[in-house]
C-alpha cells in the first residue's frame, strides 16, 4: 500500500493549525486546509507492513489500539497516493459512516498502532481521513441513502454518534427510523458536548440534513422517559435502541462543593454552544471577567481552557490528579502498539501558553475544599500536592504531601471529572438490568437487554469511551436489531 519507499522518502506532515492569538478571537474550527497533493504525499508513507495495527481495534493493556471501525486504512492510504478520491471515499465510508466527525474529534488510535510510528513517525492517517471526506462533500459524492421499505419501525433513544450511526444503518436497510433527542438539536455529544473549535455545528447540521433526506424522521425536545414513556415506544415500535449516553457527570464531595459558581463542564460547554448558535440566547454559565479552575486534565478539561480564553477569563488553571506524562513512549511499560501514553500540549493549552506563558495544567494536585463569600459564591479553591503510592493491596493510590497546601481564586469552578453511567430513569420504568456501573446490561455482540424488543449500544451500553467505539457500537447493534426484524 502506499509507495514501497515512501515511508523513508517522506516525512510527516499534519495541517498547520491557525495561530492561537487569531483563532481565539472567534470559536471557528482552528485546522488549515491542505492541498490534495499534500495529503497523497502522505498517503504515499503507508509502508505495507503486512500486518495493519491500525485497523485492528483491540483493547490492549486497558487502552484502545487500532481503529474500532476496523476502517481499512492502508486501502484507502493507497487509493489517496493514486489520486483515486472517489474510490478512497467508497473505501472509507464501507466501514465509518461519519468520517467528518472521527477526523475531527477521534484522538487516532488508529496512529497510535501505526506499524510505521513504532520507529518513525506514523502515517498521517487522521489528516488523509478528513482529506477524503471534505473532498467527497464538495464533489457531491456524498448522497442519501434510501432502500426498499420493510415495513417495520425502529425507535432510537439519543441522537449521538451511536444513535446516529444505528439510524443511518438501520435506514440503508430499508427501516423506518425515528430518533428521539431530548434537546433543541440534533447531535448529543457531537452538538453540545464538543466545542465548535474542534467540530464546527454546520458539520453536523450537514450530515443530520442528509440523513433527513435519507428518510430518517427525528423529534427533537423530547426526552423519553419524562415527556413520553419509554413504555410507549415499545408498544408502538418494532425495535428499540437506547443510546442515550454516559451523560451521568462525577461530581464531587468536599467541603463547599454546594458554592454558587461551581458546575459541570458539559453544562459550561453546553451553554457555550447554545449562546454561539444563537446570538439572542444569554449564556446561564460564563467565564467572562472570573478566575477559572478547571478540575479534570482530559480532553473536556482542555475544551473548558479553550471556552474560558474565548470568554475573556481572567486566568485559567487546570487540576490533574495524575503525574505529567513523559514526552515520549516509554517502550517498556508502554510499548507499540498500545495506545502511547505521552505529553500532549493541546489546543487549550496552546492557547494559554500563548496568552501567559505558562502551561495552565497542575499536575499531581488535589482539590481539598472549596470557600464561598458571605453570598454562597466560591472564592477559593484550596489544594494538597499527591504522590501515587501503593496500598496494603498493591493498588497505586494518591497519598497527600505534607506542608503543600495552596489556595488558589476561583470566581468559577469547571467539573470535568468524566461521567458516571446512564441517568436511570429509562432503566428504571421499563425494569431493565443494569451492571455493576450502573450501564445499561446487554453483551456486547448481541446488545440485547433483558426485555423484548429492547437493545442499547454506545455509552449507555459500555460507559464513558470514545466517539469512533460509539460509531462502532451503533452500527453492530443495528446489525442485531436488523437480524431480530426480520426473523
Amino acid at each position: 500500500m502506499g509507495k514501497v519507499t515512501g515511508f523513508l522518502e517522506y516525512k510527516r506532515s499534519d495541517p498547520s493549525k491557525r495561530l492561537p492569538l487569531d483563532r481565539l478571537k472567534d470559536a471557528n474550527e482552528i485546522r488549515l486546509p491542505q492541498s490534495d497533493d499534500q495529503v497523497s504525499v502522505q498517503g504515499a508513507r503507508c509502508m505495507n507492513c503486512g500486518i495493519p495495527y491500525c485497523s485492528s481495534g483491540v483493547q490492549l493493556n486497558g487502552m484502545t489500539a487500532g481503529c474500532p471501525l476496523h476502517n481499512l486504512i492502508p486501502e484507502w492510504n493507497d487509493l489517496v497516493y493514486k489520486n483515486q478520491w472517489e474510490q478512497a471515499y467508497r473505501r472509507l465510508s464501507r466501514t465509518n459512516p461519519f468520517p467528518e466527525f472521527t477526523a475531527r474529534v477521534c484522538p487516532a488510535p488508529c496512529e497510535g498502532s501505526c506499524t510505521e510510528g513504532s520507529i518513525l513517525d506514523p502515517v498521517a492517517i487522521s489528516s488523509i481521513e478528513y482529506q477524503i471526506i471534505e473532498k467527497a462533500f464538495k464533489e457531491g459524492w456524498v448522497l442519501p441513502k434510501t432502500s426498499k421499505p420493510s415495513g417495520k419501525k425502529v425507535a432510537i433513544v439519543g441522537s449521538g454518534p451511536s444513535g446516529l450511526s444505528a439510524a443511518s444503518c438501520l435506514n440503508a436497510l430499508g427501516h423506518e427510523v425515528t430518533v428521539y433527542e431530548r434537546h433543541d438539536r440534533v447531535g448529543g455529544l457531537l452538538m453540545y458536548g464538543i466545542p465548535n473549535m474542534k467540530l464546527d455545528k454546520g458539520i453536523v447540521e450537514r450530515r443530520i440534513d442528509l440523513m433527513r433526506r435519507s428518510g430518517i424522521h427525528f423529534i427533537v425536545n423530547t426526552e423519553v422517559g419524562k415527556d413520553i414513556s419509554s413504555k410507549s415506544l415499545v408498544d408502538e415500535y418494532d425495535a428499540v435502541i437506547l443510546c442515550g449516553g454516559a451523560t451521568k457527570a462525577r461530581g464531587i464531595e468536599i467541603e463547599g462543593s454546594t458554592s454558587k459558581g461551581i458546575y459541570f463542564a458539559v453544562d459550561f460547554l453546553k451553554a457555550n454552544t447554545k449562546r454561539l448558535l444563537n446570538k439572542e440566547v444569554v449564556s446561564s454559565i460564563s467565564a467572562s471577567g472570573k478566575h477559572v479552575i478547571i478540575l479534570g486534565g482530559g480532553d473536556t478539561g482542555t475544551d473548558c481552557v479553550a471556552t474560558s480564553l474565548r470568554q475573556s477569563c481572567l486566568s485559567v488553571t487546570q487540576f490533574e490528579i495524575m503525574g505529567e506524562p513523559s514526552k515520549e513512549r516509554n517502550p517498556l511499560t508502554n510499548p507499540w502498539p498500545e495506545w502511547p501514553k505521552k505529553l500532549k500540549v493541546d489546543y487549550g493549552q496552546e492557547e494559554a501558553i500563548a496568552i501567559t506563558g505558562k502551561d495552565p495544567r497542575e499536575y499531581l494536585i488535589s482539590a481539598k475544599k472549596l470557600i464561598a463569600n458571605d453570598l454562597g459564591e466560591v472564592k477559593e479553591v484550596h489544594t494538597s500536592r499527591v504522590v501515587w503510592e501503593k496500598d496494603s493491596k498493591g493498588r497505586f493510590i494518591p497519598v497527600e504531601v505534607d506542608h503543600s497546601e495552596q489556595v488558589w481564586k476561583a470566581d468559577l469552578v469547571l467539573l470535568a471529572m468524566g461521567f458516571m453511567g446512564p441517568e436511570a430513569h429509562i432503566a428504571n420504568e421499563l425494569k431493565l438490568e443494569v451492571d455493576p456501573r450502573s450501564n445499561y446490561k446487554a453483551d456486547y455482540g448481541s446488545f440485547k437487554t433483558n426485555i423484548d424488543k429492547v437493545f442499547t449500544a454506545g455509552d449507555m451500553r459500555r460507559g464513558q469511551s470514545l466517539v469512533v467505539w460509539a460509531i462502532q457500537e451503533g452500527k453492530s447493534v443495528a446489525s442485531e436489531v436488523n437480524e431480530y426484524l426480520l426473523k
